[in-house]
């Protein structure tokens, strides 16, 4: 283990540091996420910079209220970003984020300009963002932006300073899984029993990556190298290795 100073405000870690950890643990990829990330986007960049020169790959987990700047400053040192799109009314981002939705939204299209690789979450939280309206309105601006894009819909339980919800049903995932799809977008995840979890070649159909709760495995059909479609050589985008 190295040798790290501890507070009581966490652990002392310089970025070559942190990136020797990673090794030190095989990981191949480091995920900056909670706190938000850009809160520490120096730190972030710097570590990503030498995790990059050891062969590492670097992702964000957002809020997605990254600036422009922001985002140039990611460019070439961040390889992924997943977003919060927590829900399409701005009243929802006010009440309950003191925030905006806009300014998420534009930098879900920064990023995809910028070549930086992009998936989205959505909680769904019931009787806050799940109508059937609500619920198209975010996977038709993301199938707007490329229809490619991974949507996550994932289930709400009742925690902290939000008690007064029920669970999301599975129900309910399925149903807005179904609507991404009939909006045009050709990875929708959700959490049900129909595999909505395993990634299917958008051009055959062809099942590539299974998963089980944090668990994935690849199928014979794909190159995980590359991203290609062994079945039908389509390539699929990521960021792969």
């Amino acid at each position: 283990m190295l040798d790290v100073e501890v507070s009581k405000l966490g652990y002392r870690l310089s970025p070559a540091d942190l990136v020797e950890k990673a090794l030190q643990h095989g990981n191949k990829i480091m995920a900056f996420t909670y706190s938000e990330p850009t809160i520490f986007l120096e730190y972030a960049l710097d570590t990503a910079r030498l995790a990059h020169q050891k062969g590492l790959k670097a992702v964000f987990k957002s809020n997605g209220y990254e600036s422009a700047y922001a985002v140039s400053k990611m460019v070439g040192l961040i390889d992924a970003v997943n977003v919060d799109l927590k829900a399409f009314k701005d009243s929802f981002y006010q009440t309950e984020c003191k925030a905006r939705v806009q300014p998420v939204m534009d930098t879900i299209v920064r990023l995809k300009q910028a070549g930086i690789w992009v998936e989205v979450t959505t909680l769904v939280i019931p009787n806050e963002n799940d109508s059937n309206e609500e619920l198209a309105q975010i996977a038709q601006f993301l199938a707007s932006v490329d229809p490619l894009i991974p949507w996550h819909v994932t289930p709400f339980h009742p925690d902290f300073k939000m008690t007064n919800k029920t669970r999301t049903p599975r129900s309910t995932l399925a149903r807005a899984r179904e609507i991404g799809l009939r909006a045009g977008l050709k990875f929708v995840y959700s959490r049900t029993d129909d595999g909505g979890m395993d990634t299917r070649c958008p051009n055959c159909n062809t099942l590539l990556i299974e998963r089980s709760g944090f668990s994935a495995s690849c199928t014979a059909k794909f190159d995980t190298t590359t991203g290609k479609c062994l079945a039908c050589s389509f390539m699929l985008p990521g960021v792969w290795h």
